[in-house]
């Protein structure tokens, strides 16, 4: 392999040379009382590029002929590794559907190095399904095509919608199998197998701190802390529990405005354990996640969940709090008093409140939101979900409507297209024409140019997002041998704002026959 060619990256690799390490390597199972374990990628027998970011190379300065060269799959398949490479699993624990799981780790996520950029930026480079760790308990560690590509569109997609997210640098398949039981119902097949080339500032999650604090490690609770401020939050000074204090309230608003976003554009989770929330407010792990169709508080795209759905949409930001709390107690270790604590549990709830109101003005084209169009929003939610209609659908459509023309008239030429049933339709009509005839004088009374309220509401209610079946149509593709649906699909969504002529399709309503269809409604874990 010609490693000059990747010689522009510069690894220093701070997680390894600050934390305490397992000091046995290799991935036999088993409990490690460290933060991270040296282990290999597996190698795969054909690794292949099938799909990159061409936005996440340009950051890391590979170039197309680099991203090309056989060399590359190789490295992002785990087949290879470049000079400064020191590949890792991190060790951290979680509270799992509201429930202590004690330890869990890096069951098949393998870092291969801390990189920084022209810029400065830094980036964790870590491969998702590239073999077992000590973390993989009883599974193989591999991962297959079908969630790769989940994965690999999703992160590019949130990062283009404008939601804060680790990002996929690659997607490479491995040329093997990979056996799963998709439906957990006692029939396994082979699948083909893949690896995702995720990309962070940072890894870490509510998770690795809850570990050390289940063990009643205050001096790894603390080095740990001390670690990720000084890494991956540079701008807070001070020390001692006032830094401490400040750390946490900076966690809890970016928190905050994570489910702020994650509500705006109607993406779900699906899977909020405390190993899945990153510090940096970023959205991390991409399992069984979806993108509300039919307005719906009460979806979740998780068939585990199904039950309980303890990760519907409506839930997030009631979640995200649960979760916040669980990340209080085991920082508690650090203060004497818990005051700093709650106080950044307070606030993230005045952040949420902000971000979310700013949600209201920009959704509905309006300089402010106040008290009463929030009250609107709730209504129009609860029509929405009466009168089963597409929430992004119904938001785009809502910047065309025209303030000084009859209301009536425009439902059904606007909004018409956005309803999965007739009979819902009819039965909501009367309503949805009171609340456009509020929302019609409250458009006038702010008194803004209405290409400029169309500009700012086509800003934040986009036109294409990933929803599932768009997603599962992709996989069927791919695992018959044609990838060409992935990379369309990457590129649309580079642009979910924008108008795009010619790919309507990708805009359009879920179709009846993909409200049953395995992958294009709920979703396992298995991947």
């Amino acid at each position: 392999m010609d490693e000059r060619r990747f010689d522009n990256l510069r690894f220093d690799n701070r997680f390894l040379a600050q934390l305490p390490g397992d000091p046995e390597t290799g991935p036999g199972i088993r409990q490690v009382e460290a933060a991270w374990s040296r282990v290999q990628p597996t190698p795969v027998a054909a690794p292949r590029l099938v799909a990159y970011s061409r936005e996440m190379a340009d950051i890391l300065g590979f170039s197309e002929a680099d991203v090309r060269s056989p060399a590359f799959a190789q490295v992002f398949g785990g087949n290879a590794l470049l000079p400064g490479m020191d590949p890792f699993a991190a060790n951290y624990g979680g509270h799992q559907f509201g429930h202590w799981a004690g330890q869990l780790g890096d069951g098949r996520a393998i870092t291969l190095g801390e990189t920084l950029d022209a810029q400065g930026q830094r980036w964790e480079l870590q491969l998702k399904g590239a073999g077992p760790t000590p973390y993989s308990r009883s599974a193989d560690g591999r991962a297959v095509m079908r969630s790769s590509i989940r994965e690999f569109l999703c992160s590019e997609a949130m990062h283009h919608l404008g939601v804060p997210t680790t990002r996929a640098l690659s997607l490479v398949a491995t040329g093997e199998p990979v056996v799963r039981d998709m439906f957990y119902d006692g029939h396994p097949k082979e699948e083909p197998g893949a690896i995702v080339c995720r990309v962070s500032p940072s890894f870490i999650r509510f998770g690795n701190f809850e570990l050390p604090y289940s063990r009643n490690d205050a001096d790894g609770l603390r080095k740990l802390a001390d670690f990720c401020i000084a890494r991956d939050f540079p701008e807070l000074q001070g020390e001692g529990e006032s830094l401490y204090g400040d750390w946490f309230a900076t966690i809890a608003e970016r928190t905050a405005v994570l489910m702020a976003h994650w509500m705006r554009v109607g993406f779900v989770h699906g899977v909020m354990n405390t190993d899945n929330l990153s510090i940096l407010g970023l959205t991390i792990d991409y399992g069984p996640y979806g993108w509300i169709d039919a307005f719906d508080p009460d979806w979740t795209p998780n068939t585990t969940d199904a039950g309980g759905r303890r990760y519907r949409f409506g839930w997030q930001p009631k979640i995200a709090y649960w979760n916040l709390t669980r990340l209080a107690h085991a920082l508690s270790l650090l203060f004497n008093d818990v005051l700093p604590l709650e106080e950044g549990l307070q606030r993230y709830m005045d952040r949420f409140v902000e971000a979310d109101r700013d949600n209201v003005a920009a959704k509905l084209g309006l300089l402010e939101a106040r008290d009463a169009d929030v009250e609107a929003m709730q209504t129009l939610n609860a029509l929405l979900q009466i009168g089963e209609v597409d929430m992004t659908l119904f938001f785009r459509a809502l910047s065309k409507f025209d303030a000084q023309a009859p209301v009536v008239a425009q439902i059904d030429v606007l909004f018409g297209h956005a309803f999965y049933d007739e009979e819902k339709r009819a039965q909501t009509l009367p309503g949805f024409a009171d609340w456009l005839q509020w929302y019609s004088e409250r458009l006038r009374e702010d008194a803004r140019p209405a290409e400029e309220r169309r500009a700012r509401m086509d800003a934040a209610n986009p036109k294409y997002v990933l929803r599932n079946y768009l997603a599962q149509e992709a996989i069927d593709l791919a695992e018959q041998g044609d990838e060409s649906r992935v990379i369309e699909l990457l590129d649309v969504m580079r642009r979910p704002y924008d108008e795009q002529p010619g790919r309507e399709r990708f805009a359009a309503k879920r179709p009846e026959w993909a409200k049953t269809k395995a992958g294009c409604s709920m979703l396992s874990c298995s991947s």
